[in-house]
């Protein structure tokens, strides 16, 4: 103004991100966490889903809502998108896959590359949008024709920025571990490999990650459960080439019969891998649990274990069924060896049941499903996935190494990422009260309704015919788990402390939990 600068910070300029919508407008993501502003389509031709931005309130628009101007844009986020190429006379133009992006990306004849009409491409941005010009970008890579077989995943791998090639430090680092465990590895750890610990995992499991086993104590009539998780904070160091990698990936990432893994197959499917008849690196959390299903007692350590047996969640579901069916017997014959194992984690899971159902814990009954791939990766079939006594048993096993964990990190005031689910916000409590009493259903506990409130709801709808949407509806009021330093406890769970232990190979945040686990452990012992 008045032909002179200023700073920003002396004018009422207000930073954030823009989120773009698919109808063209968009809205202003406050850096200061305040209500967002709208953003009409003709601001957002200035920019990109994702960029940050400078703007000034320009008044309220015929809805209604605070409008904003974009004075300035900060930071551009987006310089290489997926779209689809399409060729209309001399001209050439991509049109994003990320539906948040309403600009078509002009192409010239000369940045096409070999990319032919409606085929899938990678583009980089070499002209970002301003209110006079489209965006103009060049053809890196084709990925290839709308509808080939595992076109999908190549798309969303690009749009969500997933990196999916490990760079050559990596590789090297990795090509410097030895390919099996070696003796001196296994120095200075407690030797598990006698205790008959078992992998009990889907029929499609490629690595394992977690091993059991548990043992009947006749004197206190409780349960010494043992959960060996392996030991992935032995393999990547702090700030080395592996662990900046496995940062930035933050998690592993599922698609349909492809996995993304945040660390390298060797590690991932191999020496972290807790497989059958190999001695395998272990972080252990050893627990005691009461004949009433309280964790009484826990301590952890860095263990060598071996893997007696890779079982499955179906087989097991048979070992434990009935005792009187022939089907059963004649597994249980096959398997003898193990029984006394299983049998002890299946009567401990029992007691655990009942002591999640006393506590409070909110279980919620939903379908799960299975998508089934013809030859060509299209869908078949999509089939109900039924969950049996072994994956409930094996998920409160974890729930028990977890919850241990926190308590553990609590006790010696170790700096760590807890897992923390809130109670239901004010608005959402509102909504769903609302929508329970139009069923004439009473949700108890006032403005801090306890998981024990939702239980009896729960309960009073079960036999309902539209009990799956009030369940949706129950669900859809709760608040979103996140990891964050501060504990608040787990609502749904009905924990005080929550945190995970469970899959340091797959989750970034398990793996800083174990090095806190890890430097306690060594500095409480001294050793090296």
């Amino acid at each position: 103004r008045r032909n002179a600068f200023i700073p920003m910070s002396r004018i009422e300029l207000i930073r954030g991100r823009v989120q773009g919508h698919k109808d063209g407008y968009g809205f202003l993501i406050r850096e200061d966490g305040e209500k967002d502003f709208h953003l009409s389509a003709k601001q957002m031709r200035k920019v990109f889903d994702g960029d940050k931005v400078a703007v000034r309130v320009a008044g309220v628009d015929n809805r209604g809502k605070e409008e904003a101007v974009i004075v300035e844009v900060i930071q551009r986020n987006t310089h290489q998108l997926v779209g689809r190429f399409y060729t209309q006379g001399e001209s050439a133009y991509v049109v994003p896959d990320n539906r948040r992006i309403p600009h078509e990306i002009l192409i010239h004849a000369e940045s096409m590359g070999h990319a032919q009409h409606g085929q899938f491409v990678v583009v980089d941005i070499m002209q970002q949008p301003d209110m006079r010009k489209p965006p103009m970008g060049s053809i890196k890579e084709v990925l290839g024709d709308h509808l080939a077989p595992g076109m999908e995943i190549d798309i969303a791998l690009r749009s969500h920025d997933i990196p999916f090639v490990f760079n050559e430090e990596v590789e090297q680092q990795v090509a410097g571990i030895a390919a099996e465990v070696t003796e001196a590895d296994k120095q200075h750890r407690i030797d598990l490999r006698d205790l008959p610990f078992v992998t009990i995992d889907g029929e499609d499991a490629k690595d394992f990650d977690d091993a059991v086993y548990c043992k009947y104590n006749s004197d206190s009539k409780g349960w010494t459960l043992y959960v060996a998780i392996a030991d992935v904070s032995h393999y990547v160091g702090v700030n080395s080439a592996l662990d900046i990698e496995a940062q930035n990936r933050g998690n592993s990432v599922y698609f349909p019969e492809h996995v993304v893994p945040m660390l390298p197959e060797k590690l991932s499917n191999g020496l972290c891998s807790l497989k059958p008849k190999v001695d395998r690196l272990c972080m252990v959390c050893e627990m005691t649990i009461s004949a009433t299903g309280q964790l009484s007692a826990y301590k952890f350590y860095e263990a060598v274990m071996h893997s007696h047996a890779r079982l499955t969640y179906n087989l097991v579901g048979k070992i434990l069924g009935p005792q009187d069916d022939d089907d059963t017997q004649i597994l249980r014959n096959e398997h003898k060896v193990l029984l006394p194992e299983l049998d002890a984690l299946y009567d401990m899971y029992q007691v655990l049941k009942s002591a999640r159902g006393e506590r409070g814990a909110i279980e919620f009954e939903t379908t799960e499903t299975r998508i089934i791939f013809n030859s060509e990766r299209k869908i078949e079939d999509i089939v109900p996935v039924t969950r049996n006594d072994a994956h409930k048993l094996i998920e409160e096993c974890m729930l028990c190494a977890n919850v241990a964990t926190a308590l553990f990190l609590q006790k010696h005031k170790m700096p760590s990422l807890y897992r923390v689910h809130a109670g239901p916000s004010e608005q959402k409590l509102e909504n769903l009260r609302k929508y329970l009493n139009e069923q004439g259903i009473i949700l108890e506990g006032g403005t801090e309704p306890t998981p024990k409130d939702y239980l009896q709801v729960m309960e009073q709808i079960k036999e309902r015919p539209d009990a799956s949407l009030m369940q949706i509806m129950l669900l859809r009021s709760m608040s979103q788990a996140v990891y964050q330093p501060d504990n608040q406890g787990h609502f749904g769970l009905a924990y005080p402390a929550y945190t995970h232990f469970t899959s340091p190979i797959r989750r970034y945040a398990d793996l800083m939990v174990h090095r806190a686990i890890r430097s306690l452990i060594r500095g409480e012992s001294n050793e090296p």
